[in-house]
């Protein structure tokens, strides 16, 4: 038997009596809050407090009303990088009166496949996903049912979707590029089957840069795959085999800023100084970046708009002559500590 002192929810109707105002005004407040005086708006938000309403989303959606729960399946909630990404997204939503479901799929197809079965059984707005499957057909299908999904640090490719992404082969070319221009002819490239497209399409803009400089990518460029999860510890056991080459590099670029802290630890175990012997390009401008001993140079990815502007995509499939698109942004080279001239080649006068 339930017990007399546990308090009950109050309804609309309990609502519209308690603020003085009719329920169909109550509905405005939740619906359209935007066409309701501040001061009534006020009163009858009081009103639920003071009575215990809770909004019934399953009635809700029901009734044809869109969900307030936004999902997002992202590829590594560890890494800072969609930390900030999904700062973005959070903002955005929370404007619209929205909250943000997030999930991690691990860059594991199987377990986005689940993520995304959980989140359209229970009726979410919308689905911002950075996909680790390799073909988008799954996504395709979850927006035909009726869950709109809005790509995020992924390309639209021949997928009729929304889409929001970085240019990461500009990204690539501007961090070869800097090092180029800082006299260095013999780079790493670290790289990871933890965003695996991304790092094609960097490499791809380290190799212009190269050909842009009359360099040839087969002698200059040493390429490192480093597995997950330990991203920075893959990344400083690599640098033995690396740097035990007759030829070693004299700067390394990193496929994002994790594997660069991997890195800096490593050279220091090794007895390499950075930026004097080795220079280090890491990518995203985490927050930690600028913190690192010396200050990690990087390529900023606008991370932060990423996530507002994929949630603003995701927010538009509702209304009336939503069309699919695809958002460009545009990352920037950041120098700081951690890169400097090439040093001299071995056995040359000083």
């Amino acid at each position: 038997m339930a017990n007399s002192d546990t308090p009950r929810r109050g309804g609309m109707r309990q609502v519209a009596e308690a603020a003085g105002v009719s329920t169909a005004t109550v509905s405005n407040v939740l619906n359209s809050p935007a066409i309701v005086a501040p001061e009534t708006r006020r009163r009858v938000e009081e009103a639920m407090t003071r009575v215990g309403f809770v909004r019934n989303g399953a009635a809700r959606q029901l009734r044809g009303i869109p969900s307030s729960v936004v999902g997002a399946v992202l590829l590594d909630l560890a890494n800072p990088f969609y930390g900030e990404v999904s700062r973005g997204v959070e903002d955005r939503v929370t404007e619209a009166g929205c909250m943000l479901m997030l999930c991690s799929n691990d860059a594991q197809a199987a377990k986005e496949a689940r993520h995304l079965q959980v989140l359209e059984e229970h009726g979410v707005r919308g689905i911002l996903v950075a996909p680790a499957a390799a073909r988008l057909d799954a996504l395709a299908s979850l927006a035909k049912r009726g869950t709109p999904v809005v790509l995020l640090d992924h390309p639209q490719e021949d997928i009729d979707l929304c889409a929001v992404t970085v240019d990461n082969v500009l990204g690539g070319r501007l961090a070869a590029q800097h090092v180029i221009e800082l006299g260095h002819r013999r780079l790493a490239f670290l790289h990871s089957s933890l965003g695996a497209r991304q790092s094609v399409q960097r490499r791809e803009g380290i190799h212009q840069a190269l050909h842009g400089a009359g360099l040839d990518p087969a002698t200059a460029l040493v390429e490192v795959d480093i597995p997950p999860p330990d991203v920075a510890g893959g990344a400083d056991a690599a640098l033995d085999a690396v740097f035990a080459d007759p030829r070693p590099p004299t700067a390394v670029l990193c496929f994002n800023d994790i594997a660069a802290l991997g890195v800096l630890r490593g050279l220091r175990r090794l007895g390499l100084a950075v930026p004097g012997e080795v220079s280090v390009v890491g990518y995203d401008d985490v927050q930690f970046a600028a913190e690192l001993a010396p200050a990690l140079t990087t390529i900023r990815q606008p991370k932060y708009e990423l996530g507002r502007a994929a949630a603003d995509l995701l927010l538009d499939e509702t209304r009336p002559g939503h069309r699919h698109h695809e958002v460009l942004l545009r990352p920037v080279l950041v120098v700081r500590g951690s890169t400097a001239a090439a040093p001299p080649p071995s056995g040359s006068a000083s």
